[in-house]
């Protein structure tokens, strides 16, 4: 019989706990993936899942599914943690949770230059919109994300909005000053509300993109970094989209071809 913690004190729900939180995720070098969703897609990634948290009366549709995958991967009844309701709750960031989560660790990837279509993410302040655009990116073909000065990845709040993408995209973590070394005799796209129209500027070779923060728009360290510059022709009374959104317009847009 599986033994139950069902204290909000004991260390390993306090050390889950931790987790929801970024100086938790920064001590530990771990996140959570929560949900069966999120916990299955992750145990068929490569990241290095460290253990689950299942609540007590776990009989999820996915359930099956899930155990078989924690075993392929090597997760063990020790690697497994049964936690109370209450206590799965305490650590849950659902309003409903599904009552299965990982604990995942963080991949460190060492900022180098892009191998294929890539974005360059330029203070996107807002996890929710990280976390799509992170979804939207893995969907149309952009492997790698450079992260200069965004909000945090991996927290839960990202990490749901991205649908799994997270786990199949390279991260990189890096500052703006970092930017010039490495994209070095890159041809630098960037959405600006005084580009060409994103739908007949014609893109020659490896896309890299950037998208500017929510509020500000790009950096001056973007903008000297700049090649061209792309923006979404607007008919209505708008005068621009979120984040996520033109990024995704502008992602599909740029390649096309390839959906064609």
């Amino acid at each position: 019989m599986n033994t139950i913690i069902s204290s909000k004190n004991n260390p390993i729900v306090k050390r889950a706990a931790a987790l929801k939180e970024k100086k938790g995720r920064r001590e530990y070098g771990a996140f959570l993936a929560e949900g069966e969703k999120l916990t299955a897609e992750c145990l068929r990634s490569s990241l290095q899942a460290e253990r689950a948290y299942v609540s007590e009366n776990y009989a999820g549709k996915r359930a099956e599914e899930i155990f078989a995958l924690l075993e392929k991967r090597g997760l063990g009844e020790d690697k497994i943690t049964y936690l109370s309701e209450s206590a799965f709750s305490f650590v849950s960031e659902e309003k409903t949770p599904q009552g299965v989560m990982l604990e995942v660790k963080i991949p460190v990837n060492v900022p180098r230059a892009p191998e294929g279509d890539c974005l360059i993410l330029d203070g996107i302040a807002d996890p929710g919109n990280l976390g799509t655009i992170i979804r939207t990116a893995n969907a149309a073909g952009y492997g790698e994300i450079y992260l200069a000065e965004c909000a945090d990845a991996y927290s839960p709040k990202c990490v749901r909005a991205s649908m799994s993408g997270i786990f199949f995209t390279k991260l990189y973590t890096l500052s703006r000053e970092e930017l010039p070394a490495l994209f070095a005799g890159e041809k630098i796209l960037a959405a600006d509300m005084g580009g060409e129209n994103v739908f007949t500027f014609r893109a020659e070779g490896k896309i890299v993109l950037a998208i500017g923060n929510e509020a500000n728009g790009l950096s001056d360290v973007i903008k000297k970094l700049t090649a061209a510059t792309v923006a979404i022709p607007m008919r209505g009374t708008q005068e621009s989209l979120n984040a996520g959104v033109a990024a995704a317009v502008c992602m599909y847009a740029l390649r096309r071809e390839k959906f064609l």
